[in-house]
């Protein structure tokens, strides 16, 4: 209610002091003597319930008002105003809540000069007892006031920090959830085109011999039968990391490698692709990381090679203290168009992500190059 009508709230509770104020006057002077009200106390009532109503909207002009309005009410009637003290002290806590430190302690400091030098002049001695009560309210709600907006600034800044870390949380997820998506599709992309392009070129064999020589379409029917099964376990092993922690059943599938290569070299030249293999070097074991990026992007670049190319491609094996240089080079065949580039992104992904560089060249005679340094030290 307060924070929503913060004006009106100030308006009633000046009508209510100043009000209450007159009504404690009544009751006194029915029981006991008591001095009429003067002029300036009617004036000074009146300047009270103007500054504590207006104190939100001009804090530091109301502030001075009501000091001079003290320091004039005890000059003409030589005794003190309680709704003007009680004014004083509403509105230094209103200019120390809405200013500065310096500010609020600067102003405060002031105005108890002044009252002080007003009612010592005006008292005529310079010790003036009357305008303590006056200097302990200023400075007492200025403390307060003070007090209260460093709270509220430190909660403040407690909540934008809160609302940066929670950004910060969603924004770190979502980044996760992109990168982990483009993981798995180019950990599909990876798995899923060479099989198919194998299954795609052995389904067109054994239409063709169908007719003619129709006893040599067996073996095209056992390497579609092996490429499909092989596709459905490496796609099951995908799958299986995507299971949930609570899951009663978890892939076992060993992370695919160079110690698969061999197999991986069969399957390509089952399917028509002849690769001359050249390797140099100690061979050494890789870091998890490394040994499947270097797996994939040989089989993404011979995938390349069988669908692009001639019918032949090369391999290069280099293993050198540092790690492995890994280079597949083909004729790309005429005719051939351009494909759709997410098997080379993904081999230079797979490539950043064991620490290591990719490259893609083609020459004006035709010949297509993919190089990798991968390196073996751990991440």
């Amino acid at each position: 209610m307060i924070s929503r009508h913060p004006h009106a709230f100030d308006l009633a509770l000046a009508t209510a002091l100043t009000g209450g104020a007159f009504a404690l006057y009544q009751m006194t002077a029915a029981r006991v003597p008591t001095p009429q009200l003067t002029t300036a106390d009617v004036l000074g009532a009146a300047l009270a319930m103007v500054a504590i109503a207006g104190r939100r909207r001009w804090p530091r002009t109301l502030l001075l008002v009501v000091v001079a309005g003290v320091i004039g009410h005890n000059a003409v009637t030589q005794h003190g105003h309680p709704l003007l003290v009680l004014a004083c002290g509403f509105v230094a806590y209103t200019v120390a809540v809405t200013t500065d430190r310096r500010t609020a302690l600067s102003l405060a400091a002031g105005c108890g000069v002044a009252v002080y030098v007003g009612n010592a002049v005006a008292h005529g001695h310079p010790a003036s007892f009357q305008s303590l009560p006056t200097l302990f309210f200023i400075g007492m709600a200025t403390a307060f006031g003070d007090a209260t907006r460093s709270r509220r600034a430190y909660l403040a800044e407690v909540e934008e920090r809160a609302r940066r870390a929670e950004q910060t949380r969603e924004e770190e997820a979502q980044r996760r959830v992109i990168q982990e998506r483009l993981r798995i599709a180019r950990e599909l992309h990876d798995v899923v085109a060479h099989h198919i392009a194998v299954i795609s070129v052995q389904a067109a064999a054994a239409s063709h011999l169908l007719d003619k020589r129709p006893e040599q379409v067996r073996p095209a029917l056992d390497l579609i039968r092996h490429a499909g099964d092989d596709v459905l376990k490496e796609l099951s092993s995908i799958v299986g990391v995507l299971r949930q922690s609570d899951d009663p059943v978890v892939s076992t599938e060993p992370v695919p490698g160079l110690s698969r290569l061999p197999a991986l070299l069969e399957t390509v030249a089952a399917a028509g692709l002849v690769v001359t293999v050249d390797t140099t070097g100690d061979e050494r074991q890789l870091p998890a990381v490394t040994d499947l990026a270097a797996y994939r992007i040989v089989q993404e670049a011979l995938t390349n090679a069988h669908k692009h190319g001639t019918g032949s491609a090369s391999l290069s094996l280099a293993w050198t203290a540092g790690g492995l240089t890994i280079t597949v080079a083909n004729d790309v065949a005429a005719g051939r168009g351009p494909g759709s580039g997410y098997g080379i992104v993904g081999m230079r992904e797979r490539a950043a992500a064991a620490d290591g560089t990719l490259s893609v060249e083609e020459t004006t005679d035709g010949r297509f190059t993919v190089r990798s340094a991968l390196f073996s030290r751990e991440k």
